[in-house]
């Protein structure tokens, strides 16, 4: 959800108005994400004499634009010229989870008035209560309703009340009383030009930039000594998380054994591990974020942090910490060079990076498919796993699991792929699958679905089904996610950079990435080869017809004319249409705010029917499948009762045609794939009306790109 960039320089001089620009830059290129304010926290002197800095501090609620005048306007204070041989900047956006959006409860959280302590977070302390009335006690006052606040003020009490730690060590004896999910930097007036960064289930990584050839292609993870076996609790806990045995064993088992290893005294086990910059000065520039679209422009060399690293920047020297060994965890972070290119998350010539990755489904289909789809042999090979074909072609059934757009993809991929693997398909929305506590057995193969990677009710649900010992595929757009790392295999969907929080050719790609899994499946078995052929011939097809269903984007525009001013919507289908009903109706509810819902039209008589009459408007999706005839019945009776639906159907149609006045025709395509071509119509109009609501396509409100808390 929220936004976290934090820029270092070492030896690298740079003015405050510099700094400030590539925070403000790293920000604008996090705002797909969703929020609702920004800040940043620099250095507040003046006098390039000074040894120590106070830190300055400045949130807007807001627009990171409103942030950026804010800054603009504190020329009085601070001297936009004063170079910086070194320093550690923090930036932030907010979506909030505890407290109104406003400039109090936005980020950097402080420790003091003093701003002795500053730290930018995403996630949700779930003990943060627990925390907090510690700290009262203490004597500490609050002044934001945030969990984030109780983080700064905890790292300020252990550093009054122990001697001789330094700034990692903080840290470290932190995240050992924290439960929940976060991303953390930090930044300190007693420990200047020093960053530490650490992480727990949601997402961080760090590029470094110099002049020079990296030293080496990989961190090796340094491991802190124990003075003493057991360390006391230091905050009393009066409840547990609310997460039961059964949901969270992994991540609870890591948290009780971070509590009891050691003391405050930690140390360093080899001086080696650091990343020495090299060159004449030493000088190096180190970017951390949420995710890579606020680093390439800088460096595309990143590290991934995993679940309780904890990075640290002193004297320029990088280094990564980890408390407690386990024992099949890697002891090294390898060093990433991205392939990501800064025009692929730039807006170019469109009105938004929705409308821009739309009209790129068209090169985002080809894309997941290439070198994976042979059309001359009529054969498919998914690399990533491939190895494990046999395990799950033996499996009891198949589990897919995801939230949202994610979850339609299955929903529109389910009955094909029970009719090519010929098992049990179940699809499952994550966070009630874990509500259920569902039961998972060794036999069963969990698929994951995540454009970000970093879902928290999908990568959750994903450690319940990991600790009963089904096998794990990951199926997201994001190399080096959670998702990605945490699955024994997985499918890239290689749709590219997807920045509008609304998703589109996520969802196309998803839904190839599945088919093609099925393909995969049925690849030996004589009684499916002519589907098989049918369909891989549908494949080829639809990058031309996804051009030819974009050149009705006109029509859509004047069709969303008639509608942007009703406050209901309905969209009906059925069969492998009703995927792209429960897909059209969520991107009308995201973007334009309008009461949507996708209905099964099957169920009309059974509820549903009710709401048709001649002010309601009805889209229906009636293409020629087997259960065209039974289509053709649900439109009868919206017509019965005075519908007058708008209908999306397949070129040379005339019978549909004949029954309705209003159309929208897309090409044909073999039934299960005709879902890809039918949908696009209902992102665009879903694009059209909220732009003539005049509101914010790439950024909805109360709504973020990546969901990183439950």
């Amino acid at each position: 959800m929220c936004g976290i960039f934090a820029y270092l320089n070492y030896l690298v001089p740079a003015k405050r108005e510099e700094i400030l620009r590539i925070l403000i830059k790293g920000l604008q290129r996090l705002e797909y994400r969703g929020y609702d304010s920004a800040g940043v926290a620099i250095d507040s002197s003046n006098n390039a004499e000074d040894s120590v800095s106070d830190i300055a501090i400045i949130k807007k609620r807001g627009k990171v634009k409103a942030l950026e005048e804010e800054i603009a306007a504190s020329t009085q204070s601070l001297d936009f010229d004063r170079e910086f041989n070194c320093h550690i900047g923090i930036a932030h956006t907010r979506w909030a989870t505890h407290g109104e959006p406003s400039a109090c409860n936005s980020h950097p959280q402080r420790s003091d008035p003093n701003n002795e302590f500053v730290v930018i977070h995403n996630g949700i302390i779930t003990n943060y209560k627990d925390i907090k009335t510690f700290l009262e006690k203490k004597g500490h006052v609050f002044e934001s309703e945030t969990d984030t606040e109780t983080i700064a003020k905890l790292i300020k009490h252990i550093y009054d009340t122990k001697n001789e730690v330094n700034f990692r060590q903080l840290v470290e004896a932190v995240i050992q009383q924290l439960e929940g999910a976060f991303s953390l930097v930090f930044k300190s007036k007693h420990f200047p030009g020093e960053c530490v960064a650490t992480r727990r289930g949601s997402p961080l990584l760090i590029g470094v930039k110099t002049r020079y050839k990296l030293s080496a292609d990989h961190f090796p993870v340094c491991y802190s000594k124990a003075d003493h076996d057991h360390r006391p609790n230091l905050i009393p806990t009066t409840s547990e998380p609310q997460t039961s045995d059964k949901t969270n064993e992994k991540s609870k088992d890591a948290r009780h054994s971070d509590k009891s290893t050691s003391n405050l005294a930690l140390q360093r086990s080899d001086s080696t591990t650091e990343f020495q910059p090299i060159g004449p000065n030493r000088e190096v520039e180190y970017f951390f974020a949420s995710d890579a679209s606020a680093i390439i422009e800088h460096t595309n060399q990143v590290i991934y942090l995993e679940d309780d690293d904890v990075a640290a920047v002193s004297e320029g020297a990088l280094s990564i910490h980890r408390i407690k060994r386990s024992i099949d965890e890697s002891t090294v972070r390898e060093v990433i060079t991205l392939k990501m290119e800064i025009q692929q998350i730039m807006k170019g010539s469109f009105s938004s990076f929705m409308q821009k990755e739309i009209f790129e489904q068209t090169e985002s289909v080809v894309n997941t498919m290439r070198g994976r789809v042979n059309f001359e042999t009529n054969e498919v090979v998914l690399g990533g796993i491939k190895d494990y074909m046999g395990e799950i072609k033996r499996c009891r059934r198949l589990l897919f699991i995801a939230c949202g757009t994610s979850y339609h993809s299955a929903v529109a991929t389910r009955q094909l792929l029970e009719e090519l693997t010929e098992l049990p398909v179940m699809v499952e929305l994550a966070s009630d699958f874990l509500d259920r506590s569902t039961p998972v057995f060794r036999d069963d193969v969990c698929f994951f679905i995540s454009q970000s990677g970093e879902t928290a009710d999908t990568l959750m649900a994903l450690r319940y089904c990991k600790g009963r010992g089904a096998l794990i595929v990951g199926i997201t757009n994001t190399v080096g996610s959670s998702i990605c790392r945490e699955s024994h295999c997985g499918v890239h969907i290689n749709a590219g950079p997807e920045i509008g929080v609304a998703s589109t050719k996520a969802y196309t790609s998803q839904f190839i990435s599945l088919v093609m899994f099925g393909l995969m499946m049925s690849d030996d078995r004589l009684s499916m080869q002519q589907r098989r052929k049918e369909i891989i011939q549908g494949l080829q097809k639809l990058p031309e017809q996804i051009k030819e269903v974009l050149k009705t984007d006109e029509k859509i525009h004047s069709l969303s004319q008639e509608l942007y001013q009703q406050k209901s919507l309905l969209v009906m289908g059925r069969g492998y249409n009703y995927a792209t009903c429960l897909e059209g109706a969520l991107k009308i509810k995201e973007l334009t705010y309008m009461h949507s819902e996708g209905i099964l039209a099957g169920e009309l008589k059974h509820g549903p029917l009710a709401l048709v009459d001649k002010a309601m408007p009805v889209i229906m999706i009636i293409t020629r499948d087997n259960l065209y005839p039974k289509c053709m019945n649900a439109l009868q009776q919206v017509k019965a009762r005075h519908g007058q639906p708008l209908v999306i159907c397949e070129n040379g149609d005339e019978e549909t045609k004949h029954m309705v006045h209003k159309t929208v025709e897309v090409p044909s395509n073999v039934d299960c794939l005709q879902g890809i071509l039918t949908v696009i119509p209902l992102q665009l109009l879903s694009l059209h009306i909220a732009e003539l609501r005049k509101l914010d396509v790439d950024c909805p409100r109360n709504l973020a790109k990546s969901v990183t808390v439950e």
